[in-house]
């Protein structure tokens, strides 16, 4: 960018969006809208009344600066410090992973399913007992809860920075009262003595530790690899998982995984093996592939 020429809102826009196609961003127009809408200070939808205006001096600095970082691998959402989920906006770092749509499948997985457990259930309905395993951000634990007034959450994650973030959620959104935090491994985390649960929702580290070597270069060199990888073959986690839920839900509880399309089949093979899980439909994301598998404990 020269200094000689007049910098408006649209001209920077125009050839930001360019450098960051030119530097591998899928999605180079959009990321340029949220990085300069936060350098400014203001929603993303002013700048599309404010195309002649010139930004301040301080605003550009701030852009550039961010801009050049986005170029060389960092993501938007660890830049600007938010992502929106479920319409519902999260504050996140590089400490825990950047929320995904595709996870928003699992909430509504588990969104349809409470809503049929409470209705049959009838007069007698009581709290649902939730469990979100490795709930990072807090993205699913928060979801579930706005949309569950019915229900009681316990959240757990084996890293105490991204709990952290999970607290910071969860009391940004008034719902401390209904989500507990847990740091520990898996269930292991939830205090043995603790009732039943009704749901286990998890989207658990499923990739290979081949794989992750191959992943983009802003996922595997920014995100956190605790919450990535599994181990050789992607399943480890999963099948731990699946060990202890058999004793921690009620009968007729159900386990809702989100994992690798890859990974899906395997999933529910091992299900049928272990011989105590009624498989359930598999839900598919937005594309046709298999996402998130559901299990019912039925002994």
């Amino acid at each position: 960018m020269t200094q000689t020429q007049v910098w408006t809102i649209g001209r920077l826009l125009e050839w930001t969006t360019e450098y960051l196609r030119k530097n591998g961003s899928d999605s180079p127009r959009l990321e340029a809208e949220v990085l300069l809408a936060h350098a400014r200070n203001s929603p993303r939808i002013h700048l599309y009344t404010s195309f002649n205006d010139e930004p301040s001096e301080a605003e550009r600095t701030t852009f550039r600066e961010m801009v050049r970082r986005r170029a060389e691998g960092t993501p938007v959402a660890y830049l600007v410090g938010h992502k929106e989920f479920f319409s519902i906006d999260f504050v996140v770092t590089p400490d825990c992973l950047i929320p995904r749509p595709e996870t928003e499948h699992l909430v509504v997985a588990a969104i349809d399913w409470a809503k049929e457990r409470i209705k049959a259930m009838g007069i007698n309905a009581r709290h649902l007992r939730i469990a979100d395993i490795g709930t990072g951000s807090g993205c699913v634990a928060v979801a579930v809860a706005k949309q569950l007034p019915k229900c009681e959450v316990s959240a757990t994650d084996i890293s105490p920075k991204a709990l952290a973030i999970a607290k910071l959620n969860i009391a940004n959104h008034g719902l401390e009262d209904r989500i507990q935090l847990w740091e520990g491994d898996l269930l292991d985390a939830i205090p043995s003595e603790m009732e039943n649960l009704d749901i286990i929702l998890s989207n658990p580290p499923y990739v290979s530790e081949a794989e992750f070597k191959e992943l983009p270069k802003d996922v595997r060199e920014q995100e956190p690899a605790l919450a990535l990888v599994s181990g050789p073959t992607g399943m480890e986690v999963t099948e731990r998982l699946l060990v202890q839920a058999a004793t921690r839900l009620q009968e007729g509880g159900v386990v809702m995984i989100e994992s690798s399309p890859m990974l899906i089949p395997r999933i529910g093979q091992h299900l049928r093996t272990l011989g105590q899980w009624a498989l359930k439909p598999i839900v598919k994301d937005l594309q046709g592939h298999a996402r998130i598998i559901i299990a019912e404990r039925i002994r």
